[in-house]
């Protein structure tokens, strides 16, 4: 399955780059301990703008999936229809990912298994995060 290349801005840069060294970070509030993902500059429950990054444990379950029949971006279309799953870190059930599963077939994406990150190389020196079963 081809895969899309991150473009990191100012604020994703630090997540992908522990993502180049197979880590998985959200970021953390420093005043209220929040954790949130995606990256914004500041907590999106009490407004502090004093954020770091927490690594996480990379492991999860499957909220729920999504198949995509008909989706936009080019280097994808050959790969239509594929699952989408959203996956919730076991270290905050309030951060959810969005990921393909390779290997299982559409429509096949067992909801509430277990999931742990992995990742691939889909440039030279660039990853990207996705989720296998486990």
């Amino acid at each position: 399955m081809s895969k899309l290349i991150p473009v990191p801005d100012e604020l994703s840069q630090p997540f992908w780059d522990a993502v180049n060294e197979r880590k998985l970070i959200v970021q953390n509030c420093d005043s209220c301990n929040k954790l949130q993902y995606p990256p914004k500059p500041a907590c999106e429950l009490c407004g502090s703008n004093s954020l770091s990054w927490k690594e996480t444990s990379g492991k999860g379950h499957i909220l729920s999936f999504f198949v995509v029949y008909d989706g936009r971006y080019q280097v994808r279309i050959p790969d239509q229809p594929y699952n989408v799953a959203v996956v919730t870190l076991d270290d905050d059930p309030g951060i959810n990912f969005y990921s393909n599963l390779a290997g299982t077939p559409v429509k096949e994406v067992p909801v509430g298994a277990a999931v742990e990150v992995t990742f691939e190389e889909v440039a030279p020196g660039q990853l990207i995060h996705e989720w296998k079963l486990v």
